[in-house]
């Protein structure tokens, strides 16, 4: 930062890590891409859904351009980076691979050469979880071997750009932010895991202190993160809020928590239904498009106008006005592709997450309802440029998220690719 251009990195909406990053890589946005979370509904069905992979992304991603131009990218972790493609380079898949057990780097030679250096490589831990002290073991040890292999590759591959994401920050927030962040309302002053957070960025700083050693003064370094992270406030039960509204219609009443797959939902009584996740899709049961939809073509935009205006109206426990935000897919991105909700919905600004189970006692939850978790995803999170040409400290405000692929491009000489809906920032680089 003391010799670069630093700032506030604005993520795409949602903000969300499938699809931030391949948002970052291709200056296009969720709805180019088709992507707009981890899972996605399929179609028209009520129940069936499809997990976002590397062969999801149709767009060309920076490694891409530079590879038709015959320079060199290497690639570890960058999600969603399973199962491994093809590029000019190598690759070494993300969090979402499956297993070691599984075909995870291109070349797939290079799988050998990493596990002769590591043993088995880890790609994730189990971050919800109340074993916090196995979980902080699991997660220092990930890391260390992520930047073993890290170092191993920019030391002996050939690269014009070499990228990494250590989703192990990622996990540290959502398993210890409560530990940490007095203004987070189950923090304990004294708890025998504050200094957890710092402690592990520390160490991130220590392995970034290393690899900086490894690179030569022509080099430039981007620090950057796909989204922010703040404490979670609760969780808020979407489904039964539906049901409490008469949106969505049950045939009897869980006696138990379930999910809404295995509730016995009315679907020809039903007008919409929502997922849970850091934020809430809403789909609305469309007459002629699902197989039981009742609502009329014609009364599609009243009833979502209808719905929002009852969504931002929803309080917190505590009878506070949440400051909830609700989008549509086409006023976020235009023209759209893929398995969009008909809704989108922020709930307080994120500060609550969604919970799309049934059968609570409550429409609000303290914890979240697939497993602890402590942070929630903020809009806004971190930029870093030191570029060789310019090594003045100085603080650049904001930058989008969709400004990223083309200002890197033009550093390293090459045109921004066709579409990008970022411009590039040359007071960064001037």
């Amino acid at each position: 930062m003391e010799e670069g251009a630093y700032g506030i990195m604005e993520s795409c909406h949602p903000p969300i890590t499938i699809p931030a990053w391949m948002v970052m890589m291709t200056g296009k946005s969720p709805g180019k891409l088709g992507l707009y979370g981890f899972r996605h509904r399929k179609g028209p069905s009520y129940n069936e859904g499809w997990i976002a992979s590397s062969e999801s992304v149709r767009e060309p991603k920076i490694w891409d351009i530079l590879g038709r131009a015959g320079r060199k990218t290497c690639l570890v972790g960058v999600p969603p980076g399973f199962p491994p493609t093809a590029l000019e380079g190598c690759q070494v898949s993300c969090f979402i691979t499956p297993g070691p057990e599984k075909e995870y780097t291109f070349p797939s030679g290079l799988k050998s050469e990493i596990e002769s250096l590591v043993g088995r490589y880890l790609f994730d831990v189990t971050f919800r979880t109340e074993d916090r002290d196995t979980l902080l073991k699991e997660l220092y040890e990930m890391t260390e071997k992520r930047f073993r292999v890290i170092k191993h590759l920019m030391k002996t591959k050939p690269w014009d750009l070499f990228m990494f994401v250590e989703i192990g920050v990622d996990r540290l927030h959502h398993a210890f932010w409560k530990f940490y962040d007095k203004e987070h309302p189950k923090y304990v002053a004294g708890n025998p895991y504050e200094r957890v957070i710092p402690d592990y960025y520390e160490y991130i700083d220590h392995q970034i202190g290393e690899l900086l050693s490894l690179i030569d003064e022509d080099t430039s370094v981007l620090v950057v993160s796909d989204h922010g992270t703040k404490g979670m406030r609760g969780a808020f039960c979407i489904n039964q809020w539906l049901n409490q509204e008469g949106y969505l219609f049950l045939k009897e009443k869980p006696q138990k928590v379930k999910d809404l797959d295995k509730a016995s939902v009315d679907w020809s009584k039903t007008k919409a239904w929502g997922w849970g996740g850091y934020y809430a899709r809403i789909f609305l049961n469309v007459e002629g498009r699902e197989s039981d939809g009742i609502v009329k073509r014609s009364q599609y935009d009243d009833v979502r106008k209808e719905l929002t205006s009852r969504l931002l109206s929803v309080r917190d426990p505590d009878g506070r006005l949440m400051a909830t935000r609700v989008y549509k897919p086409e006023e976020l991105y235009g023209k759209f592709i893929g398995d969009a909700p008909d809704l989108m919905v922020y709930f307080d600004d994120l500060f609550w997450r969604s919970a799309g189970t049934l059968g609570h006692s409550s429409l609000y939850l303290s914890e979240n309802d697939t497993g602890p978790d402590d942070s929630v995803h903020a809009v806004e999170g971190i930029f870093i440029l030191r570029d060789p040409r310019n090594r003045k400290g100085r603080n650049i405000g904001k930058i989008s998220i969709y400004e990223v692929a083309p200002t890197l491009l033009n550093l390293m000489g090459e045109s921004p690719g066709e579409g990008m809906e970022g411009k590039v920032r040359g007071d960064i680089l001037c």
